[in-house]
């Protein structure tokens, strides 16, 4: 599929000011992810297995920083 008929999804986190910027797409499969400063760069594939995973440890990593 060509990258640009993929439902993008910017991250909250994006600032439009330069900061790190992630884009993620769902697929029935898992999610691919790029850099959104770089949107024909390389993509990352994930299963939707490892992206809950994934998102599961940064909740994990959010509770246990301190404000």
């Amino acid at each position: 599929m060509p990258s640009s008929s993929i439902p993008w999804r910017r991250s909250s986190y994006s600032n439009g000011m330069g900061g790190e910027c992630l884009e993620v797409a769902a697929f029935a499969e898992g999610v691919t992810v790029r850099d959104s400063k770089v949107v024909s760069g390389p993509q990352l594939r994930l299963s939707t297995s490892t992206w809950r995973g994934f998102i599961r440890a940064l909740a994990r990593r959010d509770e246990e920083t301190p404000s």
